[in-house]
């Protein structure tokens, strides 16, 4: 880079006076941008604030030059789900920068996502250096390890100071965050907090002590191995087994049940699953007792982190069971302490699978799955159940779908209609309602298909601050608007002996106007009350758009009820 040339051949030789250098706090920024991008971050998030005006400044620049695409967010939180769904979909680390303080906290829900799901997360928190914080100065918390054992990786920066030796130390701590976020065995977060001291804005000198270029060509200052190679695998050994496919490898899911005659079953039903081994209805199959008695699978081959349902949960925790699972990290799942393998990939079976095993299972799907669509035409539109329906049948080829947590990730599922050819992202690392529609946002910047989101009202409303964006993608949000809490009604605390307390601490209706609401962030808004206006309002359209169906949650257990009665009745 131009402004980067050694000029003083690595010494002070007198021809430069203090005020003729560049000031540390801008030579910092500018060398950890450049080596963010000489690490392949392409994708950059920032919120504003004053003590991170350092990088704000150099991120603009590299912006502005065409080196890497940058997001402001005025809200943190969002700012860091912002990333995070960008970092999901692209599986490439993408950096999130803050000021300190609070802005710094609020980073954390993301934080957390990520360590759990596995995306890779570069995160930057500006701070004050550390004489101000002894201070007590404005705008201070106590930053160091403030995520705790969530990231891969923590380190401090030196402050910048006018010396030199310094270019290759900014860039190496740069190098190892990269390669921590990336992972030798699981990608995730990683946090590096920068005390700036002032000046915090350039000075208008481009000198310095020594050359502050990286690598010629563009390299990173530190090369780093593939961590892809060799991954451990797990080995399935019996005849009646079933893959569980939840968030990661659906499609080689597929892929190998399809291989091994082997019936797979997935957390988001038929989304993304193939092949005539796939069960569309498997989530009502394993809900169902006496077929799942009957039908009760030697070792299930587990894929990822299975987090909604208590009937997949019952399953894994089932001391006949051999669970195998797929998740290439020393934090798995284990309901019942019973996992007997590990590992990051999964090998061809040592023995050949019973194809009448299949067959049960591929009949009684066919059952199931007529069942569900007999009762749910039977229903008024609208429920959660049958709008989820509508939107998967109506999404175009290649589309992305992004599931709030609640009720959406279980109207999915449970809607069981097969679209191999859709792309799902949940925020199920640690199912939270943070950050979902800033999540939305972000995988939708960097899909390529048209992308549509199924959220809930409280999961919308909880990051309705996400529609102030500048470069907001083409996106579609539906939101299933039942006025509260409705999962809620789905669970113990919605049998009927709770009514008395269920509205006041559970059902929690707020009457927001959503229509307004967007109307104030000027996005496009439309209530639809028949299944023709919702089949319109799905069309592919240029923009981000909020959809809103609202539904009667006083209907959601019965509703399930009747749906769960029929399947059980075709089972026999």
């Amino acid at each position: 880079m131009h402004i980067w040339e050694d000029r003083t051949c690595g010494r002070d030789d007198g021809r430069h006076s203090r005020g003729d250098l560049v000031n540390p706090s801008t030579a910092q920024a500018r060398v950890i941008v450049d080596e963010l991008v000489r690490n392949t971050v392409s994708h950059v998030v920032l919120s504003p604030g004053s003590r991170n005006a350092p990088l704000s400044l150099a991120l603009h620049d590299a912006a502005a030059a065409g080196r890497l695409q940058l997001h402001v967010r005025i809200d943190e939180r969002g700012a860091a789900f912002l990333a995070l769904g960008i970092a999901a979909r692209t599986g490439r680390p993408v950096a999130v920068v803050c000021t300190s303080g609070t802005a710094a906290a609020n980073f954390h829900p993301a934080v957390l996502e990520a360590d759990r799901a596995g995306v890779p997360l570069i995160v930057l928190t500006a701070d004050r250096p550390p004489e101000l914080r002894a201070a007590g100065a404005n705008q201070v918390v106590d930053q160091q390890r403030l995520y705790g054992d969530a990231v891969r990786y923590y380190d401090e920066l030196a402050v910048a100071e006018r010396r030199a030796g310094q270019n290759a130390y900014w860039r190496s701590q740069i190098c190892r965050a990269w390669n921590a976020a990336y992972g030798e065995w699981r990608c995730g977060p990683v946090h590096l907090n920068v005390p700036f001291r002032e000046p915090l804005v350039p000075d208008g000198s481009d000198d310095w002590y020594e050359s502050l270029d990286g690598r010629p060509g563009g390299a990173r200052w530190t090369e780093l191995p593939d961590f892809g190679a060799l991954p451990s695998s797990v080995v399935p050994s019996a005849r009646c087994g079933l893959v569980l496919a939840c968030d990661s490898g659906v499609g080689a899911a597929s892929e190998w049940a399809e291989r091994h005659g082997w019936p797979v079953v997935s957390e988001t039903g038929g989304l993304g699953l193939s092949g005539s081994t796939a069960i569309a209805s498997g989530v009502w199959l394993l809900g169902a007792e006496r077929f799942i008695a009957e039908h009760k699978p030697e070792q299930v081959l587990c894929l990822g982190r299975p987090t909604v349902f208590r009937q997949v949960q019952a399953l894994l925790s089932d001391t006949e069971v051999e669970v195998l699972l797929v998740r290439p990290d020393s934090d798995w799942p284990a309901p019942a302490h019973n996992v007997r393998q590990v590992g990051q990939w999964f090998d061809e079976p040592t023995k050949p699978a019973d194809p009448e095993w299949l067959a049960s299972w591929q009949r009684a799907d066919r059952a199931a799955s007529a069942a569900v669509r007999e009762a749910l035409a039977r229903e008024h539109w609208p429920s959660g159940l049958r709008v989820a329906t509508e939107l998967i049948d109506a999404l175009p080829t290649d589309a992305l779908l992004v599931v709030g947590s609640s009720n959406p990730a279980r109207d999915v599922a449970l809607a069981g209609r097969m679209r191999p050819d859709v792309l799902v992202h949940r925020n199920r690392g640690v199912a939270g309602i943070d950050g979902t529609v800033s999540t939305a946002l972000g995988a939708a910047t960097v899909h390529r298909g048209h992308s549509y989101a199924l959220l809930g009202d409280l999961t919308f409303l909880h990051d309705v601050n996400a529609l102030l964006a500048n470069d907001r993608p083409n996106l579609t949000i539906v939101v299933l608007n039942d006025d509260g809490g409705g999962i809620f009604s789905l669970l113990e605390q919605g049998a009927p002996e709770h009514q008395d307390s269920f509205e006041r601490v559970f059902g929690t209706p707020h009457g927001a106007d959503l229509g307004a609401l967007c109307a104030g962030f000027g996005v496009a808004h439309r209530l639809v009350t028949s299944m023709a206006e919702f089949r319109a309002a799905l069309r592919p359209a240029p923009g981000l758009r909020v959809v809103e169906v609202r539904v009667d949650r006083t209907r959601h257990r019965d509703l399930h009820a009747r749906v769960r009665e029929a399947v059980s009745a075709v089972l026999g």
